[in-house]
């Protein structure tokens, strides 16, 4: 025999709103890469996730070219699914539709590159500031480490962010050692101006770096950087760069 206990749906909502709420996250995208071009010229990748206050999902796709490290005409490419219930995945899809004519032009696909260290805000008791990496996996005899190094400056707040944060970020990304040679490479210097599209931009991370080895063997590195800005209701928002590092042919 089954007994049943009817409770009230009064009481049923308000022991809903004493138990605790799993924590969502704030909206910090994840970085899928997409691959390299034959010449290691083109470069891809998508970001996504699920928007913090709207909880609609998006998916991002930025096509690259390195070596003027600009954005292919067309690109990037933004899905955002203005419905709460769509799936994350549908906008995952829609973008990739999107993008396809630029991504299928270049095969990139074809040529993922290795994706040689990854160190997201989410990883514990590494810098955030430095990163070291070996360009080519299970090879750690004979192939010398890269290291980077990022520092950052404080700019006045502009815009909307005025209401928001005394000040942005901006910053600089220097190779200081470059297969195991001492280096003082420049890769990337704001010079205080931080684009907007960077948002109220607060803080950055090394988030990883990526290699790839064309034929020739002119190396070609992407650098990934997390820029972490002030989100919905004060939380931290999280969005993707990259910053080419060219290597040129093997000594």
């Amino acid at each position: 025999m089954t007994i049943r206990f009817g409770i009230p749906r009064s009481l049923l909502a308000a022991l809903a709103l004493m138990l605790p709420v799993p924590a969502t996250a704030s909206d910090v995208s994840q970085f899928s890469p997409i691959g390299f071009s034959e010449d290691g010229r083109i470069f891809a990748f998508e970001e996504f996730g699920v928007q913090d206050g709207s909880g609609f999902a998006y998916s991002s796709i930025f096509v690259i070219d390195l070596v003027r490290d600009a954005f292919l005409d067309g690109s990037p490419v933004r899905a955002v699914l203005d419905d709460e219930r769509a799936p994350l995945a549908r906008a995952r899809r829609d973008a990739r539709r999107l993008a396809a004519p630029l991504i299928d032009a270049y095969r990139l696909p074809d040529r993922p590159g290795f994706l040689v260290a990854f160190n997201p805000e989410t990883q514990v008791d590494l810098p955030a500031d430095t990163l070291a990496y070996r360009a080519l996996p299970g090879a750690p005899d004979f192939v010398k480490p890269y290291r980077l190094k990022l520092e950052t400056t404080d700019v006045p707040a502009t815009g909307i962010c005025k209401d928001f944060v005394p000040t942005l970020k901006a910053f600089r990304l220097m190779l200081t050692e470059a297969d195991g040679e001492p280096s003082n490479r420049v890769l990337h210097d704001d010079a205080g101006n931080v684009p907007t599209s960077r948002r109220c931009v607060t803080d950055y991370r090394i988030g990883g770096a990526i290699t790839y080895m064309p034929l020739d063997m002119n190396e070609m590195h992407v650098v990934l950087i997390q820029v972490l800005s002030r989100g919905f209701e004060g939380s931290t928002d999280g969005r993707w760069i990259v910053v080419p590092l060219p290597v040129g042919p093997k000594k």
